[in-house]
């Protein structure tokens, strides 16, 4: 099956038609500046799936507070500014946020608040999280330790699109000593407004969840 081809031209086509979502599918090439220029104008890809795909994880609901999806955000003592600051952000997204704290700069514990995001996911409260600590990878360990939760350590809006389009990623969590305000809020942009790509990569993600399987058949 031939490819289609998405460019910034395309983006603006849909965009000056009124239209705020491109659907795309397994088939579909998305150059970079066509997704920075969707970025820009707030113009979504909307994944088509075919129907023969299987997904034999479970499939979340997209919990939501007002119509609006809820982001639940938190971070220990070294991630607390840069919480405060992205959770306006996401706001203006146009998401809910879920602030379960850090709430000052007095040294806490990251595998807390970590694990705190991780269970909103998986109990429903939450459609994706954040965690902000020293470095990123402190809390992706702990999250990841929680069944059902993929979270991404991403340090640049390329991995955190990756981590979306390729595996489903549904916590992210960044170092706030890594990383500045301004390309937090990027790398937070792409991950909330990226879809998963499906095709081949939901037979890998559908291994991830097996291989969950069996070590919770074991214990």
């Amino acid at each position: 099956m031939p490819k289609k081809l998405i460019t910034e031209k395309t983006v603006l086509d849909f965009y000056n038609q009124g239209k705020t979502e491109i659907e795309i599918d397994k088939n579909t090439i998305v150059t970079p500046s066509a997704r920075d220029k969707a970025l820009q104008l707030k113009v979504k890809f909307v994944e088509k799936f075919e129907t023969a795909q299987k997904f034999n994880y479970p499939l979340k609901p997209e919990p939501k507070l007002d119509g609006k999806k809820i982001v639940a955000i938190a971070s220990d003592h070294a991630g607390f500014k840069l919480k405060e600051e992205l959770k306006k952000f996401i706001s203006e997204l146009g998401y809910s946020v879920l602030d379960l704290g850090t709430n000052s700069e007095s040294s806490v514990d990251y595998p807390d608040f970590a694990y705190a995001v991780a269970y909103a996911i998986i109990s429903g409260k939450a459609w994706r999280g954040l965690m902000i600590d020293g470095t990123g990878v402190a809390s992706s360990i702990v999250a990841n330790k929680v069944p059902g939760v993929r979270a991404a350590c991403c340090h640049n809006e390329f991995t955190a699109r990756m981590s979306r389009e390729h595996n489903d990623a549904n916590m992210l969590t960044i170092g706030a000593r890594v990383i500045g305000s301004e390309l937090a809020k990027e790398i937070v942009r792409v991950f909330l407004e990226t879809n998963f790509g499906g095709g081949r990569h939901l037979q890998r993600l559908n291994k991830i969840f097996e291989i969950e399987q069996k070590y919770l058949k074991q214990k």
